[in-house]
């Protein structure tokens, strides 16, 4: 079977845009068609300052939110990236594969170092590197295929650049992965600010639907989402960005081509008021679930048990294969 690897960083709360654009195509179509593992990824979550008690509690929240969006245990591989201990030790040797203008290409790496120098902080060298860990993520597990979002695609390429790297210059070891991404609402944008990523550790909350956010509260944000000049409901993402965003949101949550949807409205408010309502139903099953999981903890603690144990079986060949072809010496073995 195709195997394929992706996975949310606990950075903030999960959003509207990591479901519709992500976790519900995990759980509708990748975990039937395909060999496929989810990860919290937490190492990543340490690449900027961070409190450590909201990174654990938030990587909990995360897995529960996985499951109760449909990934299924008994399907897919589910764990935490830093139960693993083959993520820390690949990503090490593909630094010795990498360049450091790779690293400093990275356009994340450009936008959030230049925020953390705005606001008076020192960039961590995680930060610089942790692309190179990503592609440990990938590699380790001979990924075929990698579900994200447009801003991840040229971190995939750089997995995609050091496994042919390895490959040629020590020896077939790694599967070369290809990015893939959903075709409907793969970009959800923030209410308040159209033309930017709802991202889950923007400081701009009113403008980010949050997957627990209570069904006033939905309602309340989708209201206030920021709409354009004019006053015809058309689908034109570059025109009428604010329009566009929830057109889409709508056609993701009730079904139906936005273009076609926008055509069935005469106000602002008409639209906003059936994409809160959408939004609020498409939520709904998410959050009672969550709630179930949130009174069994000892459950997800058994997922997170066992799926790392079976991602380290996974993962340790791979990983061992790397070590010897890149010279190391393997443990145990006679010093002559």
């Amino acid at each position: 079977m195709t195997r394929v690897f992706s996975g949310v960083k606990p950075t903030g709360h999960l959003t509207l845009g990591n479901y519709l654009g992500a976790m519900r195509q995990w759980a509708a179509v990748d975990q039937h068609r395909s060999d496929a593992l989810f990860c919290v990824v937490d190492l990543h979550a340490l690449t900027v300052d961070h409190d450590p008690a909201r990174v654990r509690r938030l990587s909990r929240q995360a897995v529960s939110l996985l499951l109760a969006a449909g990934l299924d245990p008994g399907l897919c591989t589910v764990f935490v990236q830093s139960h693993v201990d083959e993520h820390a030790r690949l990503s090490y040797v593909l630094e010795c594969v990498a360049t450091d203008g790779e690293m400093r290409r990275m356009i994340q790496y450009k936008e959030k170092a230049a925020r953390e120098r705005e606001r008076g902080g020192s960039v961590r060298l995680s930060l610089l590197t942790y692309p190179v860990l990503m592609a440990a993520d990938i590699l380790a597990y001979g990924t075929d295929e990698v579900p994200v979002g447009h801003d991840q695609t040229q971190h995939v390429e750089l997995a995609r650049d050091l496994a042919v790297r390895f490959n040629q210059r020590y020896g077939h070891t790694f599967v070369v992965p290809r990015a893939t991404s959903p075709a409907v609402a793969a970009r959800v944008m923030n209410l308040l600010e159209p033309t930017s990523k709802m991202g889950k550790s923007d400081d701009v909350g009113p403008g980010i639907v949050y997957l627990l956010d209570e069904p006033d509260v939905v309602r309340k944000k989708v209201m206030r989402a920021v709409t354009d000049s004019g006053r015809e409901v058309v689908y034109d993402r570059e025109e009428r960005p604010g329009l566009a965003n929830l057109l889409e949101i709508l056609a993701a949550c009730a079904g139906g081509d936005p273009a076609e949807l926008a055509g069935k409205y005469d106000s602002y408010g008409a639209l906003k008021k059936d994409t809160a309502e959408a939004v609020v139903e498409v939520l709904r099953p998410v959050q009672r679930r969550h709630q179930e999981l949130c009174a069994d903890p000892g459950f997800v603690e058994g997922v997170l048990r066992e799926g790392a144990e079976k991602a380290r079986g996974m993962a340790r060949p791979t990983v061992d294969a790397a070590y010897r072809a890149i010279g190391l010496l393997p443990p145990g073995t006679a010093t002559p």
